[in-house]
């Protein structure tokens, strides 16, 4: 086995599995890797101070839009007004606890959580060594669950759909919610994975001399998915984070279809069946995804429409195909590097986009806690809402179980390729 200094200078690329042999860098640099272009490890300016003060702030900004009123309205002399807390309270109440539970999760308990673990695992906090790789191995899984920033554009969308009913407001808290967005998202971007698994634990000794430019799988070795150590391919157990794993994901494309399919069952109902239902003055209207759409369109908020179309029935419906796309691709033989490069795009693409679909969800969320004007008007969730989220989660999911390196494996590498640096 290789030296544990010789291993802090080898990483292979979680996206396409290519050995890279990493840079010194410079603070406020990052390296990338020279094929797919995924950014491998990037060096801070104040590893430990920018994360804390942001982490620390976004807390601080998250207990304040949690005290004072978030948004109001006004119709005919009724007036509205709602907290936070107040979203899930009225989705309960409605019998839609598990909307309540996934915005209770998504919006707030995640981002925060996660907030608490990067100030305890930044600043080397002394606790149990199986708890801090426990959080740091949670840290990383849940960082796409957080949708603080989505549920502040429903409430923009939200915004727009109630000005044709009356006024809106934005109450005290609304400007700490909103710069809890920006701090919890600067935190997670401020911490390198790398670098704060190298405080945590030290990086285990290479299983053999690794050959820069050639793919782990071809090497006999593997990429620890979570603390990205590289082990023989045959080991299961990261002997620094405990992560048992492979040297690519066991039944990744079976996962992934069936994912997909379930979730492709669950989008036609979700089309056809009512989001939202709308009582005013005695009468009840019910609507779907695609009747806002044209609602909105008709009433001449074309940017609000094409949002929402967008978000939820043109991204969901093209990552669906997408995922398609990337299973039947990843399954083909034959070499072709400029359809792996293609095929990357894609993947990045779907894995990115994909939770926004959420926002129609959150919308509904909205406009059900704030429109409470007795008989003159009141919005409920239904049935399709509860449908929707499950599609998008599911979609999410079905991206998670894909492993991006197939589409690699059969590319023919360039050895001794060099990675890209950058500054920041």
């Amino acid at each position: 086995m290789c030296s544990n200094h010789h291993a802090e200078r080898w990483m292979l690329c979680p996206q396409c599995d290519l050995m890279t042999q990493l840079p010194e860098l410079k603070p406020g640099s990052k390296a990338s890797c020279p094929r797919c272009k995924t950014t491998l490890v990037s060096r801070w300016v104040e590893p430990r101070k920018r994360p804390t003060g942001y982490a620390l702030a976004a807390l601080f900004m998250l207990v304040l839009a949690n005290l004072f009123p978030f948004v109001n309205m006004n119709v005919s002399g009724l007036s509205s007004e709602i907290t936070l807390l107040r979203i899930p309270e009225v989705m309960v109440s409605e019998d839609y606890s598990s909307l309540a539970t996934l915005f209770i999760l998504f919006v707030q308990a995640v981002p925060a959580l996660c907030m608490v673990i990067i100030l305890l695992l930044v600043n080397a906090v002394r606790l149990p060594d199986t708890l801090r790789r426990n959080m740091a191995r949670m840290l990383f899984q849940m960082k796409s669950w957080g949708m603080a920033e989505i549920f502040l554009a429903g409430v923009l969308v939200s915004f727009v759909k109630l000005m044709a009913y009356g006024s809106i407001g934005v109450g005290t808290s609304f400007v700490p919610w909103c710069l809890f967005c920006i701090m919890q998202l600067r935190a997670f971007q401020c911490v390198d994975r790398r670098w704060l698994w190298g405080q945590i634990a030290p990086v285990p000794a290479l299983p053999a001399a690794p050959e820069a430019g050639i793919s782990g799988l071809r090497q006999g070795m593997r990429s620890c998915r979570c603390c990205t150590a590289v082990l023989a391919a045959d080991h299961q157990v990261c002997p620094r984070c405990g992560t048992t794993g492979h040297a690519r994901r066991r039944h990744s494309l079976q996962w992934t279809m069936a994912l997909l399919i379930t979730s492709l069952l669950l989008y036609i109902p979700a089309n056809l069946m009512p989001i939202m239902i709308t009582e005013a003055l005695g009468s009840k209207i019910t609507s779907t995804i695609m009747a806002g759409v044209v609602l909105l369109w008709s009433e001449g908020s074309y940017p609000v429409a094409m949002v929402i179309f967008i978000a939820s029935i043109m991204v969901p419906s093209l990552k669906m195909m997408a995922i398609c796309w990337l299973c039947w691709d990843a399954n083909r033989q034959g070499p072709g590097r400029h359809d792996s490069e293609k095929m990357h795009k894609i993947y990045e693409v779907v894995e990115f986009v994909g939770r926004w679909s959420m926002i129609d969800v959150f919308v509904i969320a909205v406009l059900s806690a704030l429109v409470r004007m007795g008989r003159l008007m009141n919005i409920y969730p239904a049935p399709g809402a509860l449908l929707f989220a499950m599609v998008v989660i599911l979609t999410m999911f079905a991206a998670m179980t894909f492993d991006p390196r197939l589409t690699w494996d059969r590319v023919r590498e360039k050895s001794l390729e060099e990675p890209a640096i950058e500054g920041k």
